[in-house]
């Protein structure tokens, strides 16, 4: 993800307040895209609400444990509401539209998220960052073809960046099962990022996308 400023929610009852650092961990408020980019869009939910809340003593763990669409969307509505505001004043920043479709990404709001990520890219166009963080956001709803087409686009613009390169391989992988190109595009981000930070992860995912290509090979010689 692309960094944002962060927004404190205040006044938020106790359980609220727990429910909210939950979040915080379940989508990585504090992280990078590469942690969300490793899950598929039916396991983005987190198992370590129920520990947030353990750690706290408090008693409503369970609550913790699932924060519903609709607490998730409130939180998020909290959390944009400043940039909102300010937005009204410069309806085309691409800076603040990318801001707060990132504040909408970390709470799971992916449609919303979308939504601001495309106004954003309509005034910068060529911003390869926001065009993959909104891929990104069109694999967590499962929408495969649509986020390969924006990482083909971000790629036009920057065509060795490696965040692009890992989640248009992971979908390729994962999403359309296409080995050889998950392979070519793990391949080619270890030859321009030879220090990229997931390199260990990326090499697991490209033996991953080679046994699954000899698993083809050999059925198709059958």
């Amino acid at each position: 993800m692309t960094e944002t400023n962060r927004i404190p929610i205040k006044l938020w009852t106790v359980k609220g307040a727990i429910i909210l650092a939950a979040i915080c961990l379940t989508v990585g408020i504090a992280g990078g895209w590469s942690v969300r980019a490793w899950q598929s869009p039916a396991n983005s939910t987190s198992s370590k609400a129920s520990s947030v809340a353990t750690a706290m003593g408090n008693p409503v763990s369970s609550i913790a444990q699932s924060p519903s669409p609709a607490q998730l969307q409130a939180m998020a509505d909290a959390q944009a509401a400043p940039q909102l505001l300010k937005l009204k004043s410069d309806p085309t920043n691409p800076e603040m539209l990318a801001s707060i479709g990132n504040v909408y990404y970390d709470a799971q709001q992916y449609p919303t998220a979308v939504n601001y990520y495309e106004r954003a890219l309509k005034t910068k166009p060529s911003d390869a960052a926001v065009r993959t963080d909104m891929g990104t956001a069109y694999w967590f709803m499962g929408n495969a073809d649509s986020a390969l087409a924006e990482f083909n686009k971000a790629l036009t613009y920057a065509p060795t960046n490696p965040n692009t390169l890992f989640n248009r391989g992971l979908v390729r992988l994962q999403g359309k099962k296409d080995s050889a190109g998950a392979i070519a595009d793990f391949e080619k981000l270890l030859a321009t990022d030879p220090n990229y930070e997931g390199k260990d992860k990326v090499k697991q995912m490209m033996a991953e996308a080679k046994r699954q290509s000899a698993i083809t090979l050999s059925a198709k010689a059958k």
